[in-house]
């Protein structure tokens, strides 16, 4: 079944190569598709285009059908070209006429928008929430080992001192910008783009304001063309942030694999965290770190990918863009795969909180010498070359304390700041307007 068939029979490998894996990427639209169709049908029964008898019947088989997808029993039969042509399927077979009369003012165009925003809007919101917890894991552990020492490094060469209070906590802020980023993006993404067809609007007297109201959207995309054009640019966006949070995830992997090695010793996973070798019976591999890091750094190129697809096209739609859907949709999955294993992971960790007794790191501190001389009243300049001399020379020796004070520094994290923001900008994505719309629109 398709939606726009006549009477010609296209050609099978035509049909083949044209629908690509639409039906199994559609699988993931199918909730936001019946909810859709819910809040257009309702608009339509306002304006005159169905009796309010038609409107019921309709709610009341698509809130089955949302049931069957939520439960997992919803599928997209053989032959049926996308999930659009499934539900208006499903709603004909058992309405009749009444089930045909669904697409009114509308079509596939501004349906795959707004499916693609309703499924995007919920995926984000989850996505906030594991990293919130993230964040929350890695401040505490912040906390907890605040007064723990490490080697901070530049140029991979020692540098200065720095702690795990540190090490935790600037990977929780990193997350937390990359909150701010999302919340960009879904403010972008909570646009209502329904009513605007295939691009330039309907001859019928659509409400926009009453689905975008019905649907929780923040306003509607106003202008049709514009909300068409939208298509691509909000993958693109949203793969901006969510290459963002990947980026922070595959440093952090980074680290966590450099420090856990025997020749650094900082960090030291739980057996039942680690694999082994076939033939090398000692090892001990921190698989779900590397394997974090390369799916990350996959997810990092989903905004060039689907730049590449749509950077070349006019306003208008184009079949170029049902691509995007293969490279933006499972990658909410990955990426909240990477951030499970991510909790788990920093809640196990265990540290080495005895690194900096060894005298290896001992030049660690020529800075910390450099400042005491100059609190004595020595210019900088003058207690930098003394110093340095005194290493050259071998004379230099070592006080292993440090007395870091100043605003988010080894002895003020400034963890409880890190926080507050965090809360504040979870507070700005207003994730209740949108479910109180959606559970509004499920009541029977």
């Amino acid at each position: 079944m398709k939606l726009w068939q006549k009477n010609t029979q296209i050609d099978r490998e035509v049909e083949k190569f044209t629908v690509g894996k639409d039906r199994e990427m559609d699988l993931y639209l199918a909730s936001a598709d019946v909810l859709g169709s819910m809040a257009h049908i309702t608009m339509l029964e306002s304006i005159g285009l169905l009796t309010s008898g038609e409107l019921q019947q309709l709610l009341d088989e698509l809130r089955f059908i949302y049931r069957s997808v939520v439960s997992g029993q919803f599928t997209i039969e053989e032959g049926v070209e996308d999930v659009h042509s499934q539900v208006e399927l499903l709603l004909t077979r058992r309405l009749g006429d009444t089930g045909k009369k669904i697409h009114s003012g509308r079509s596939r165009n501004d349906q795959v928008l707004l499916d693609l925003k309703l499924f995007t809007r919920e995926a984000i919101r989850d996505l906030v929430r594991q990293v919130s917890e993230l964040v929350d894991v890695l401040l505490a552990q912040s906390n907890r080992y605040k007064d723990a020492l490490l080697p901070g490094y530049t140029h991979l060469q020692i540098a200065m001192p720095s702690s795990f209070g540190l090490w935790f906590g600037a990977y929780a802020e990193s997350l937390t910008d990359d909150l701010q980023l999302l919340l960009a993006a879904y403010k972008i993404c909570n646009r209502n783009p329904l009513g605007s067809a295939a691009g330039y609007g309907s001859s019928f007297p659509l409400n926009r304001q009453m689905t975008t109201d019905l649907l929780g959207f923040d306003s509607m995309n106003y202008n049709v063309v514009y909300a068409q054009m939208g298509r691509g640019k909000l993958e693109r966006t949203v793969g901006f942030a969510l290459a963002g949070i990947a980026a922070t995830l595959s440093k952090l992997a980074y680290d966590a694999c450099l420090y856990n090695s025997q020749n650094f010793g900082f960090i030291r996973l739980p057996d039942e965290f680690t694999t082994g070798s076939s033939i090398m019976p000692h090892k001990k591999n921190p698989d779900v770190f590397e394997l974090t890091r390369a799916k990350c750094n996959r997810i990092q190129n989903i905004p060039p990918q689907i730049t590449m697809i749509s950077n070349n096209l006019p306003s208008g739609y184009f079949r170029d863009l049902q691509i995007t859907k293969e490279v933006f949709l499972p990658s909410f999955s990955e990426l909240s795969d990477c951030l499970r294993m991510a909790v788990l992971m920093m809640q196990s960790v265990q540290i080495n909180e005895h690194i900096l007794d060894d005298d290896k790191y001992a030049l660690l501190f020529s800075v910390e010498k450099v400042n005491e001389l100059v609190l004595q009243g020595v210019p900088f300049r003058e207690a930098y070359r003394q110093v340095g001399l005194a290493i050259e020379s071998g004379r230099f020796t070592v006080e292993k304390k440090v007395n870091h004070t100043h605003e988010g520094s080894i002895g003020n994290l400034c963890n409880d700041k890190i926080a507050a923001m965090k809360t504040q900008i979870i507070r700005d994505f207003n994730f209740e307007q949108a479910e109180n719309a959606i559970a509004k629109l499920l009541q029977s």
